[in-house]
This record gives C-alpha cells, sequence and structure tokens, in this order.
C-alpha cells in the first residue's frame, strides 16, 4: 500500500477541529515531500538504466519498472493533496491506489527472488537470466496491478474503507513472507561457505554476501513500509474506529521508507551526491 491509502482510511471525523487541520496539513505535506522527491529521483534512475548497456536494461529491469511503479505513486501523491481541494482528483487516487499495494511490492518481491535463485539455485537462475524471462514476469505483474486497480476502486466506492483494508493487508503479509523465505534461505547459503576456501569460493562467498545484503535491505524497507500501516489497518478495523492520529506515523514510515531503495541504488552506482561508493 501507499500513503495514498492511508489517507483514503484516514478518519474524517474528530471532536478538535484544529485537530483535524494539524493532521490534515501533515497528510499534505508528506505526499508533497514524496512528490517533489520522488519524481525526479526515480525519473534519474530510469534515465541511468535506459541510457546504459543493453546488459545493464537487462539485468536492472526490474529496478527499472519498479521505478516506473514509483512514478505513478509519486503523481498518485499529488492527486492525494489535490483532492483536499478538488475532488474531482478522488476517481484518480483511488484508482492509482493498486500501484502502492500491488505492483510496487511484486517488483520489490521480484528482485528478491531473483537474488535468491542466483545463490540457492544458480543453474535455474542461469536458466531464465535471459531479458525475455523478466519482462514476462513484468507484464504479469502489470495484468495483476491493473487487476488490482480495478478491485480497489470497486471495494472502495461499494463497500468502504474497512473492506479495503482486508484486501490489502493478506497482499502485504504475503509479500513480506516472500522476501523473508528469500532472506533465510540466502542466509544459510551462506553460512554452508567454509573457513578453507578458495580464490573461486571467496568470490562466490562475496556474490553471496551481496545478494544478501540486497535481500536484507529490501527486506527491511518492506518492513518499514507496509508493517505499521497493516497494524495501524487491522486496529481500525477490529476496533470499527477510524482515528487519524494512529495513521498518521504509518504515513510517515512509508514515506520515509519509500526513499531507501533509490539513495541504495544510487549510491552503490555512485551517483548519490551524499555518499561515496565502497
Amino acid at each position: 500500500m501507499h500513503n495514498s491509502t492511508v489517507n483514503i482510511t484516514t478518519p474524517e471525523a474528530s471532536s478538535n477541529s484544529t485537530s483535524i487541520g494539524i493532521m490534515q496539513s501533515l497528510d499534505i505535506a508528506m505526499y508533497l515531500i514524496n512528490f517533489v522527491f520522488g519524481l525526479p529521483i526515480h525519473s534519474y534512475i530510469i534515465w541511468l538504466i535506459v541510457t546504459g548497456t543493453r546488459s545493464r536494461v537487462a539485468s536492472e529491469f526490474f529496478v527499472l519498472n519498479l521505478s516506473l511503479t514509483e512514478i505513478v505513486v509519486s503523481l498518485n501523491c499529488l492527486f492525494f493533496a489535490l483532492t483536499y481541494w478538488f475532488s474531482s482528483f478522488l476517481i484518480l487516487r483511488i484508482f492509482f491506489i493498486g500501484f502502492s499495494i500491488t505492483a510496487r511490492p511484486l517488483f520489490q518481491c521480484l528482485m528478491c527472488v531473483e537474488r535468491y535463485l542466483a545463490v540457492v539455485h544458480p543453474v535455474t537462475f542461469l536458466k531464465y537470466k535471459p531479458l525475455r524471462y523478466r519482462a514476462f514476469c513484468c507484464v504479469v505483474t502489470w495484468i495483476i496491478t491493473l487487476g488490482s486497480c480495478l478491485c480497489c476502486n470497486f471495494i472502495l466506492t461499494s463497500f468502504g474503507i474497512y473492506a479495503h483494508a482486508w484486501f490489502y493487508m493478506p497482499q502485504f503479509i504475503l509479500y513480506l513472507s516472500i522476501q523473508l523465505f528469500c532472506l533465510v534461505a540466502v542466509l544459510r547459503a551462506l553460512k554452508q561457505s567454509g573457513p578453507g576456501e578458495r580464490k573461486r569460493e571467496k568470490e562466490e562467498n562475496h556474490m553471496k554476501r551481496k545478494a544478501f545484503n540486497i535481500i536484507l535491505l529490501t527486506t527491511v524497507n518492506m518492513v518499514i513500509l507496509y508493517v505499521p500501516i497493516t497494524v495501524s489497518a487491522l486496529f481500525n478495523n477490529l476496533t470499527q474506529l477510524n482515528i487519524q492520529e494512529v495513521w498518521l506515523p504509518a504515513l510517515i514510515c512509508y514515506v520515509l521508507a519509500s526513499f531507501l531503495q533509490p539513495v541504495l541504488y544510487l549510491h552503490r552506482n555512485g551517483k548519490c551526491l551524499c555518499f561515496h561508493p565502497p
């Protein structure tokens, strides 16, 4: 899910009008931060990948599609902010929630599964390494995302926010479980390396550790993104109370964590102004 979904589930009712005004201002600020910083960062990542070599496009095809997803998510943040003044953006913001709750975590899972196959099942990885297989996975993901967008629109307009929460919570649990499985499997593969290994084995171990670090960071990012929102949604569904103060911390975590992966990608490629590559 995206912070935009948090807004859908954010309560409108409060006994304190001043508190409502403060919370809405913080909501708008978080949306605009995501839009202002997210759009140029991911546009730059796409430009780096597209202008690179063909092998780079193939190896980072999932990153490319993830950045495309993030651009849509950033635009949806703008739609959510504008909805406070222009209700005509409501249909757009509801529809594009599917990119937040389905496309983003699915592409993150594809990246983790790819690393998992490279370490644990290298023969299978080499078999399905060509770009056409990655393209097929991405096409399937985009089709699933379209279905999710349609479902979000139907559920929110027909059944409301509580039903929508039951729609996206199982997805987050499933995505996070897949990433945790990949993380544990790669960690076990690392532990199987003996202390007296040869140079080639050391290089392979270094690649395993690199894959493990990528999966670990992606999983931590996933936890920060989705666990607070899932807990908040579960609390509100069980209590049947929509408390805005409960959603705001989850929204802040969601927006800030969304910048972790692009910053790490730029750092890894030596393009981050704040850090120098190791």
